[in-house]
């Protein structure tokens, strides 16, 4: 192990390239590099975790696991606050950075995403110190119930909005008492690595929350098999989660997994279809690399003509080009071999047979055209499997009952968008459709104490308000006869 204290300059912004591990800036023998998705330079050379790093940062965890715990919720509240405000202040740096390792569009991380980390850090300590254990009578005793934090947690985040998605599942493990091990994507850890600066910023104890950058199958599979590890949160493929889910299984650890999805957008004759239209084109945003996208339009056959004309229009105004261009809509993809793997999709749809509407060409760089296929069976490949990039389905239903068959033939079962302008459709439909959430007339609002996640194999479990802050702890019955104490 050697304590070091290198840096990269990414877009103006210094960023920590080694691990963080109770409290310290820690080198690794080996490195990675993550490059640009914009131009393929190199953005920076990356400490890469072996076995040891990850036994390391997790004993490190355990270590400090204990008075991080006993603080209790009005304890560690502050700390959570104290990293919002730094988010806030440091939304420009994090946005620069974040935007250049994973191409996400600048000005949303400005406006929104970033932000919405700080959102994430306050949601959690305000849940926490506002829980209400229950209590009540029976059988001649009082009980009550009691979060106990459950130990070291091991955090696995994607490489699509990395640093949000990464303060989603940090936040509530901390305000719950965890300590945590944080293993950032490798095509894009630059921003977790000023998330781990700013914690130190924000005082927290060595060792409450340690980052590990490296590879899936090295650093990840050391850290969810980890002895000490009791808690496992992983956002990615379905795939990788079985892997993870099996590690966890053999220490008999609960785990919980955002697995990605092919979420219908449901289109009925009577919805507003220039608003439906624009929010289909939409899902093309981010180069579609985004899990709650609605890929499978559904439409209503009477209005098919109507709507495509409307969609058309809508996705030619989309600008491919630099994530850091305001006037740019779609970003390329993030790495050469997701735009391979993005491009066999297209080609195999191709080849066959199934009818091309628009795009299906591979451009200069990283860019891929947005793409619209009409499928000839709903056993295609193209509409079962995630594609992951600006690739998307259209298929015609004729009534409620066709629209919601279609909308539940695959295995996913992440997110659903309904445009109707019926509430009674939107109930029925709504209720009807197999999804962790469904949108009516809008996407990707969010109230961050309602439940989130996937059914089917788009996940386990559930994140957001208590539900995170349980899945982090042990639930203990505290009981007691009554009249026998004072």
């Amino acid at each position: 192990m050697s304590v070091t204290a290198s840096t990269a300059n990414v877009a103006g912004v210094e960023v920590p390239t080694d691990h963080l591990i109770g409290g310290q800036r820690v080198g690794s023998a080996r490195r990675f590099e993550t490059i640009s998705p914009v131009d393929q330079s190199v953005l920076a050379e990356v400490a890469r975790a072996d076995a040891d790093d990850v036994d390391r940062a997790v004993r490190a965890a355990a270590d400090a696991f204990p008075a991080w715990a006993a603080l209790g919720p009005t304890g560690r509240a502050p700390y959570l606050h104290r990293l919002a405000d730094l988010i806030d202040e440091n939304v420009e740096r994090l946005a620069l950075v974040e935007s250049a390792d994973m191409a996400m569009l600048l000005r949303s991380l400005r406006a929104r995403v970033i932000n919405r980390g700080a959102r994430n850090f306050r949601n959690y300590a305000e849940l926490s110190v506002a829980y209400e254990e229950r209590d009540w009578h029976s059988g001649g005793t009082w009980n009550r119930v009691q979060r106990m934090p459950a130990g070291p947690a091991a955090v696995i985040t994607p490489w699509n909005a990395p640093f949000m998605l990464s303060t989603w599942k940090v936040a509530p493990a901390l305000a719950a008492g965890c300590s945590v091990v944080l293993k950032p994507a490798e095509w894009s850890p630059l921003s977790c690595s000023l998330l781990a600066e700013l914690s130190q910023e924000a005082g927290f104890p060595p060792g409450v929350f340690n980052v590990i950058q490296g590879i899936g199958e090295e650093a990840g599979a050391a850290l969810v098999s980890h002895p000490l590890v009791r808690r496992v949160s992983f956002t990615g493929s379905p795939e990788a989660a079985r892997q993870i889910g099996i590690s966890a299984a053999r220490n008999l650890v609960p785990f919980t997994g955002e697995l990605g999805g092919k979420g219908p957008l449901i289109v009925f004759e009577d919805a507003d279809l220039e608003a439906a239209a624009s929010k289909a084109a939409g899902q093309y945003d981010d180069a579609g690399q985004v899990c709650l996208a609605g890929t499978r339009l559904l439409i209503q056959e009477s209005v098919r003509e109507q709507f495509l004309e409307r969609f058309h229009a809508a996705v030619d105004k989309q600008v491919l080009g630099d994530p850091a261009d305001d006037a740019t809509t779609i970003s390329p993809l993030i790495h050469p071999d997701h735009l391979a793997r993005v491009e066999g999709f297209v080609e195999r749809a191709k080849a066959e047979g199934h009818h091309l509407l628009r795009g299906g060409q591979r451009l200069k760089g990283l860019f891929f055209e947005p793409t619209l296929f009409e499928p000839l069976s709903n056993d295609a490949e193209i509409v079962q499997r995630e594609v992951f990039g600006p690739v998307l389905t259209f298929q015609t239903f004729t009534n409620e009952d066709d629209a919601v068959a279609l909308a539940n033939s695959t295995q996913y079962g992440l997110s659903g968008m309904i445009y109707t302008s019926s509430m009674g459709r939107a109930d029925r439909v709504g209720r009807s459709v197999r999804a962790g959430i469904v949108w009516v007339n809008t996407f990707l609002v969010r109230d961050l104490t309602a439940p989130f996640g996937g059914a089917g194999i788009s996940g386990i479990g559930r994140e957001g308000g208590d539900y995170a802050l349980d899945f982090y702890s042990d639930l203990k019955t505290l009981q007691i006869l009554d009249g026998s104490v004072r």
